[in-house]
């Protein structure tokens, strides 16, 4: 287990959290109303009807993902991650069998899918993690997964240190794959 310097598993705070929440809506409206509709319309939906193109999303996911890097390009190392801690944290709580039965995929498929699911931002990603049926299958947002490390690394040259003990990668979380 990874731990913090004072040997505690570190937990994303309120604050960090709501900053990220924060960004990724900044981030999508900076792009108009019509990728909002969409992702309402997303959230909204009956899976079993069918009415909704749960894919239409799909071409704003790179506008989306260089606004929320522009918005982080010039923060500190100890925000940029706070940042990647809250994603690797929001990954790990998707990382669960009902979940995976709708997104199907293999691991990095799987992680890509709730990678797709948190871009989405926070009513989307509480929407599936209430209802596991609204989120795509095999939808993917890759970029999302590591968008602030590779941030990071990029500024600073190094990965963060997320100090949380947990892993984002696919199978990871035990409590989300107890039968």
């Amino acid at each position: 287990m990874i731990v913090s310097v004072d040997g505690v598993a570190k937990l994303p705070s309120v604050e960090d959290e709501a900053r990220f929440w924060s960004m990724v809506e900044a981030a999508w409206e900076r792009l108009g109303p019509e990728p909002a509709a969409l992702r309402r319309a997303l959230r909204e939906r009956d899976p079993a009807a069918g009415d909704v193109d749960p894919y239409a999303i799909d071409e704003w996911f790179s506008p989306f993902l260089d606004q929320l890097r522009a918005l982080a390009a010039e923060l500190p190392s100890e925000e940029l991650t706070a940042l990647d801690r809250v994603v690797e944290r929001k990954l790990y709580d998707l990382d669960r069998a009902d979940i995976h039965a709708v997104t199907d995929g293999s691991d990095d498929g799987f992680l890509y899918a709730r990678g797709h699911i948190v871009a989405l931002g926070r009513e989307f990603y509480e929407a599936v993690g209430a209802d596991p049926a609204l989120a795509v299958p095999d939808g993917e947002c890759e970029s999302i997964c590591y968008l602030f490390a590779h941030l990071h690394d990029k500024l600073f040259g190094d990965w963060p240190r997320t100090g949380s003990g947990i892993s984002r990668e696919s199978f990871s979380n035990p409590a989300g794959w107890r039968e």
